[in-house]
């Protein structure tokens, strides 16, 4: 049986690939909270990364003791299965992860070349204010400063964009990242 044209028509939602976003940056920039809306925002499968850590990586974190990248190395796998299972269903999806060195961004896109990188990023002084106030969360302010030391910006041969926190809201946050996917993606609405 054969598809009618008009199931192929060019910008057809029903056809168009849902988005597999990673919202990243250092700890204390929003990333849990934009996703969360982002994912809401677009009617996609949504993970936190904080949860694919395993327990010998929480442990180093909450004693204060930065992750190296042998730690880091099956917790990016494990996110780059969760993304390449969500392009092969079909369902896009948004993950937080750090992501702060290209070659962990290299490990998520080996699981799903597609994947759109959107960095929130503010100033070391914001980001500190923010984390300070932040409980209940196993990564310590004391760890602020290694993130930033590791964090390599997105390069232009990278799929995604930076967005400076500055003093939007996480709303205004997530309609600039709706913009921002258009040209990429379509039609969001």
């Amino acid at each position: 049986m054969a598809l009618s044209d008009e199931n192929h028509r060019v910008g057809d939602q029903s056809t168009r690939p849902r988005p597999l976003i990673v919202v990243m940056g250092v700890s204390g920039v929003g990333k849990t909270t934009v996703a969360r809306l982002l994912a809401d925002r677009l009617d996609l499968p949504y993970a936190e990364a904080d949860d694919f850590h395993p327990a010998a990586n929480i442990a180093k974190m909450t004693a204060g003791i930065p992750l190296d990248d042998a730690d880091r190395a099956p917790w990016l796998r494990a996110l780059a299965g969760w993304l390449h299972e969500r392009g092969e269903a079909g369902t896009g999806g948004v993950v937080t992860c750090s992501a702060l060195k290209r070659h962990y961004r290299d490990t998520l896109r080996a699981g799903c070349p597609d994947a759109y990188f959107l960095h929130l990023d503010g100033s070391r002084e914001l980001v500190a204010d923010r984390l300070a106030l932040r409980t209940g969360h196993f990564m310590p302010p004391s760890l602020l400063d290694s993130q930033y030391a590791l964090l390599e910006p997105l390069q232009p041969d990278e799929h995604g964009a930076v967005v400076e926190l500055g003093t939007h809201t996480p709303h205004e946050l997530v309609e600039l990242a709706v913009t921002l996917l258009r040209p990429v993606n379509g039609d969001l609405d």
